[in-house]
């Protein structure tokens, strides 16, 4: 489990374990997740108020390597060197969802404590808290209007 800023994001799950095509990826493989950014000044400050910090060695004028935690990164590219990676148009995030990017905490006050900062840094209201009894979570919008999910879950409710 890696602390961001005071909060525990990334906690791992007992038992987790991905399967892909019939294979399983390692208990502690490293996984990295790209997103496009209009302005990586500006989602670098963002992160960092949240709390997030950055692996430098993988961070330049065009990236920047944010720290999940020991094992998940998010690398935040600029729009034009995101568009080397891919043949296809970019999702237009102020009105389509690329995809749902999801941090865990380990306890519902962190989960709340997350999405206040995001708002506080300049992000925007996803949805509301959802609370389902083993599962808490709350969601917000980057400044590039990525969805962010915040979730805590009940360890008792992975046995």
């Amino acid at each position: 489990m890696c602390r961001v800023g005071g909060l525990a994001v990334g906690a791992r799950l007992r038992g987790c374990c991905t399967v892909v095509s019939g294979f399983r990826l390692a208990r502690g493989a490293t996984h990295f997740i790209a997103v496009a950014v209009a302005d990586l000044a500006r989602a670098k400050a963002f992160f960092a108020r949240l709390g997030f910090g950055f692996n430098a060695k993988f961070t330049d004028d065009k990236a920047a390597c944010m720290i999940v935690n020991e094992r998940a990164y998010v690398m935040l590219l600029s729009e034009p060197f995101f568009a080397g990676f891919t043949d296809r148009a970019r999702c237009d995030t102020r009105t389509h969802t690329e995809a749902l990017l999801a941090v865990s905490c380990t306890s519902r006050a962190e989960v709340d404590e997350l999405v206040a900062r995001a708002m506080d840094a300049g992000g925007s209201k996803a949805k509301d808290p959802m609370d389902h009894g083993f599962m808490y979570a709350w969601s917000f919008y980057d400044p590039d209007g990525h969805h962010w999910e915040v979730l805590w879950m009940d360890p008792a409710a992975l046995d």
